[in-house]
């Protein structure tokens, strides 16, 4: 079976321990996954065979609508070692009768310090005594070669649950309608998203940060769209931008890809690059496309 073809999806969800995997999971429950977290390796091999085997059901309004299921497993899983893994997903791929992929959770490490610390929790790979960055780091060294392996890896450090959601819900929707566009405006001070798939810098516009009546406001202000859509180079940019993201949709949407984030950075991630998505998202959807807005560091302090 073509693997393009394939309705039915195997979700298998890992990542490093405090780095959003059960977060994960409940979205993808909310998705219509059959969610299973932390089942010994040694019955999963069993759980997929069943849940690929099982009948369709009769035709009709449901018979075309996908299933998912989704296994989680990590460092607390019973029997867990990559090689296990690894194994159970080459047996899982081979089978050739349903869509299988790997989602990996990763996170920077003082971003894990600190949630194990508020919530006191152990670490699953800290036994008694040891010290959290000994076993942060250790269980990193332990799931690398699966990160490697992973079709996807999202990184958690500066994204919220609910950003979290939303991108699992754009990557692994069982019905999706096409191709999703997310455009978000960042600042580069702040680093670029780690989710995106296209990054445009629209650093070479006018700023309106030095004008002095225009610097408390956001690019959503009209007033400060005024000013940057005066300069010369806008209406060249946003139509270069937006004719190269339109030509590429058919070949993302070929890929089987459902969901794409293109970031729109300026060094404050207040004035330019708010203004830019938004002119960016509506030149998207009167071209046909479905897209979203959001702005991640439109109320941060300072910057230009």
């Amino acid at each position: 079976m073509n693997p393009s073809s394939r309705q039915d999806r195997l979700l298998i969800v890992s990542g490093l321990s405090g780095a959003g995997k059960s977060s994960a999971m409940k979205a993808l429950e909310d998705l219509g996954y059959d969610a299973v977290d932390n089942l010994p390796l040694s019955m999963a091999w069993q759980l997929a065979g069943d849940w690929a085997s099982a009948p369709r059901p009769p035709s009709g309004a449901t018979s075309s609508t996908p299933r998912g299921l989704a296994i989680g497993v990590d460092s607390r899983t019973r029997e867990f070692s990559a090689e296990r893994l690894m194994e159970f997903l080459t047996w899982l791929r081979a089978r050739g009768d349903m869509r299988v992929e790997m989602l990996f959770l990763d996170c920077e490490d003082d971003l894990l310090f600190r949630r194990f610390t508020e919530t006191r929790r152990r670490h699953p790979m800290g036994p008694s005594g040891q010290r959290l960055r000994d076993a942060v780091a250790a269980e990193r060294a332990a799931m690398g070669s699966l990160r490697d392996q992973a079709e996807r890896v999202i990184d958690t450090t500066a994204i919220s649950t609910h950003d979290l959601r939303r991108l699992i819900g754009g990557y692994y929707a069982l019905s999706a309608a096409g191709l999703a566009i997310s455009v978000v405006s960042f600042s580069y001070r702040r680093g670029i998203p780690r989710e995106a798939d296209l990054v445009f810098d629209v650093r070479f516009l006018k700023n309106p940060h030095y004008v002095a009546e225009l610097r408390a406001h956001s690019g959503l202000n009209p007033d400060v769209g005024v000013f940057i859509s005066g300069d010369m180079q806008f209406d060249a940019a946003l139509e270069a931008y937006g004719r190269l993201v339109h030509s590429l949709m058919q070949g993302y949407t070929q890929e089987g890809k459902s969901y794409l984030t293109i970031a729109i950075g300026c060094t404050g991630g207040r004035h330019r690059s708010v203004y830019f998505a938004e002119r960016l998202g509506e030149y998207l959807r009167v071209s046909g496309h479905d897209a979203e807005v959001r702005h991640r560091d439109i109320g941060a302090d300072g910057g230009n």
